[in-house]
């Protein structure tokens, strides 16, 4: 029997639910327009921060770190799973539409500066992978992220253009800059285009770091467990690792776990890029390498390379060697 006290803890959820700043009824991936929704870049370091935090995504981050990164008010908790679950149906909905072994995962470090030699590199590579036929997938984040949503963006642009927009970018080089936003809506604004798509999945436990306006589909959670395992699971295509830290560490060994088991019936090409770090600096393709001769690891596809055709390559032939395209 419902009693009068049931149906006023209903009345205070439904109130809850109504009164957060975000979404929870929302069913549609975002876009840079929707998270950054009353968002007016400014030279001034202070206004622009005021006018981000008073835009949609701002407000929600906000929110989140009033109510706790791990919400303990039950009505907190309902309405960030609410609004989890409808993206993660809008996720599946968009790869009904777009082929998954044609989606490839970029990862790399979010401190990736802009003016990073290996920056432009993404961009370019992700540039010629867009204009094939693939499109693109990252963390939706700044640094390497940045740069794979950059190339998409350009994608069918000139070598030229693609300069003009880096030293548009190159006046805020780190996301931790005034003007890191503003300038990226300031290269949307003067290179405009709606012919090529790709896909960010960020989160707002690391709301310090800006999603990337240039994804031009956006997947943001507030569960970072799901919003990792979403991102490894859709890269059907490949997953090309530039270097990283702790968080590209993770990723790795994660996405080795899901080829190891054929998770979903076979095993995507995982390309190193960047000899030198991934052999000295931070060792790890020789240790998949030795794990995989001693039969510890199996099904892995490795690659190690510096050269982008290399990468194009690999890509190429796995897409060529699936039964559906």
């Amino acid at each position: 029997m419902i009693t009068t006290k049931d149906f006023n803890e209903v009345d205070d959820i439904l109130d809850w639910l109504d009164e957060v700043p975000f979404d929870v009824t929302r069913k549609r991936l975002y876009c840079a327009d929707d998270l950054y929704r009353g968002y007016e870049p400014s030279s001034d370091a202070l206004a622009d921060k005021a006018s981000y935090d008073s835009c949609y995504d701002g407000m929600t981050y906000q929110h989140y770190l009033l109510m706790g990164k791990n919400a303990v008010n039950v009505n907190e908790a309902l309405a960030r799973t609410l609004h989890d679950y409808g993206i993660h149906m809008a996720l599946d909905a968009f790869l009904t539409d777009h082929a998954g072994r044609r989606c490839i995962g970029v990862m790399g470090g979010h401190a990736m500066l802009r003016t990073d030699p290996m920056y432009a590199d993404i961009v370019l590579l992700s540039k010629r992978l867009t204009e094939e036929g693939f499109y693109m997938l990252s963390g939706g984040g700044p640094g390497a992220m940045e740069a794979t949503h950059l190339g998409a963006w350009m994608a069918g642009r000139t070598r030229q253009e693609v300069n003009e927009a880096l030293e548009m970018l190159a006046v805020a080089p780190s996301f931790k800059d005034n003007g890191w936003l503003a300038s990226a809506f300031s290269v949307i604004r003067r290179f405009p285009q709606n012919k090529y798509v790709s896909l960010g999945v960020p989160t707002w436990l690391y709301g310090q770091e800006p999603s990337t306006p240039f994804a031009t589909h956006i997947a943001k959670f507030f569960e970072n467990s799901i919003r990792e395992d979403s991102i490894l699971t859709m890269a059907f295509g490949g997953i090309i690792y530039t270097p990283g830290s702790a968080g590209t560490m993770q990723e790795i060994f994660q996405d080795a776990v899901q080829n190891h088991y054929l998770s979903f019936g076979f095993s995507s090409p995982m390309i190193f890029w960047g000899k030198k770090f991934w052999t000295e600096e931070m060792p790890v393709y020789p240790l998949l390498q030795s794990l995989l001769q001693a039969g510890k690891y199996k099904n892995l596809l490795l690659s190690l390379t510096d050269d982008a055709d290399e990468i194009e390559a690999v890509l190429k032939s796995f897409l060529a060697e699936a039964p559906t395209q």
